[in-house]
């Protein structure tokens, strides 16, 4: 047997699923592994290409009719929200409205990052949206193609080596606005294919195995790295990797209802039945 897996190949997804991925994990099956960005897994899980697939919490209204969420092995926290960056240095601090009529790149459609965007800017208008590949986002503002542009991950530790300077830490917003943690991307769990409960022990087995021998992990993480430095990919993984990865817990759900629900008040994504956001009995 074995199940297919898509994940980035961020530090945070490698480091959390090594363990999973290169068979040390007691009971799992053989994985096939698939290295995308989030943008691509958000479009790949809509034809349920993969067993368990990373995707956007975004993403969830469209998915969870063939996907089960996982209580574990995403990315949720404090402090670690997406950036909106701008050349103008004088443009920080300031709101939504500083954006219009300006060209802002964005990593995905139906991405969080994006969907929180929209909740900040909700009734503002924030000028003309570009999709584009993340790695490009940051040389395309400082290169004057873009004129903001939206950022995540690593990005937080390296966008003042471009000369740009953050308009808003969105994951500042949302947590001052609802005190909950920011929901970043989630581990879905194909319905028919996947028993999700076992999906969950391996799953959890991994991220623990991960914490007790960090060094097992760390010539696969950087082999995915993207030319990351290695004080980089540290910073990336302490940030991302925390204990909502091993388990979402109440905050880490109430985090998850009050993003989409919210979204759905506005008009941004499908409402979502209440019971596709609970957490599974223990």
């Amino acid at each position: 047997m074995s199940l297919s897996l898509a994940i980035s190949p961020c530090p945070n997804d490698t480091f959390t699923f090594d363990a999973l991925v290169h068979g040390r994990v007691m009971g799992a099956p053989t994985i096939d592994v698939t290295y995308a960005d989030v943008d691509v897994t958000n479009t790949s899980a809509l034809d349920g290409k993969f067993d368990l697939v990373k995707v956007s919490y975004a993403a969830l209204p469209w998915l969870l009719d063939t996907y089960e969420l996982l209580p574990c092995g995403g990315a949720l926290g404090r402090g670690c929200g997406p950036l909106v960056l701008v050349r103008d240095a004088a443009m920080a601090g300031h709101g939504p409205d500083s954006l219009a009529g300006k060209t802002i790149a964005v990593p995905g459609d139906r991405t969080t990052a994006y969907l929180l965007l929209r909740l900040w800017a909700a009734g503002h208008s924030i000028g003309k949206i570009e999709i584009v590949p993340f790695h490009e986002i940051m040389p395309g503002v400082a290169e004057g193609r873009y004129d903001a542009g939206l950022v995540i991950h690593e990005a937080r530790f390296t966008y003042p080596r471009f000369g740009l300077t953050a308009l808003v830490d969105l994951g500042e917003w949302w947590e001052s606005d609802t005190g909950l943690p920011i929901p970043l991307g989630a581990i879905l769990a194909h319905r028919e294919r996947v028993d999700a409960a076992a999906a969950t022990r391996w799953v959890r087995d991994s991220v623990r195995q991960a914490w007790a021998d960090p060094a097992a992990s760390e010539g696969y993480v950087l082999e995915h790295a993207q030319e990351m430095e290695s004080a980089v990919v540290a910073q990336h993984i302490d940030l991302y990797v925390n204990s909502f990865t091993e388990d979402l817990g109440d905050d880490g759900y109430a985090a998850i209802r009050s993003l989409l629900d919210r979204a759905a008040a506005e008009g941004l994504v499908p409402a979502i039945p209440a019971a596709r956001l609970q957490a599974p009995l223990r």
